[in-house]
């Protein structure tokens, strides 16, 4: 699946696997992922797709740039591209910031295209 289209729990799977979160569970009923938080001792929700508290600290380590233009109905992110891309940045849009710049995050590190597990792509047909 093109990085550029994804959303959902296909997005957070994808942002959790590029931050070496391999404990990850895909609630198939809800449609939300969830891992076991070892800090707190509990499972908590992992939806960086849409909780700033989890998509803020990747945006400002990893130094992603978020524009808006037309009122918020383009939304585009921007990251240093590796040193093996052909371009010196990576741009992506989203219908929101957060999808924009999680899915610019997941293009940086994995690439345009990624395979996405089965019941994620389900999910995302719904």
């Amino acid at each position: 699946m093109k990085t550029s289209e994804l959303q959902g729990a296909a997005l957070d799977w994808a942002v959790a696997k590029c931050e070496g979160m391999l404990d990850v569970i895909h609630d198939t009923t809800s449609e939300e992922l969830w891992y076991y938080d070892r800090e707190a001792g509990c499972d908590k929700h992992f939806w960086p797709s849409t909780d700033w508290a989890q998509a803020g600290p990747i945006i400002e380590r990893e130094g992603i740039s978020i524009d808006q233009r037309d009122n918020w109905s383009l939304v585009l992110a921007c990251i240093d591209a590796p040193m093996e891309h052909e371009e010196n940045e990576i741009w992506v849009n989203g219908p929101t910031p957060l999808i924009a710049a999680m899915r610019c995050y997941v293009s940086s590190k994995l690439g345009d295209e990624i395979e996405i597990p089965e019941q994620l792509m389900e999910g995302e047909n719904k």
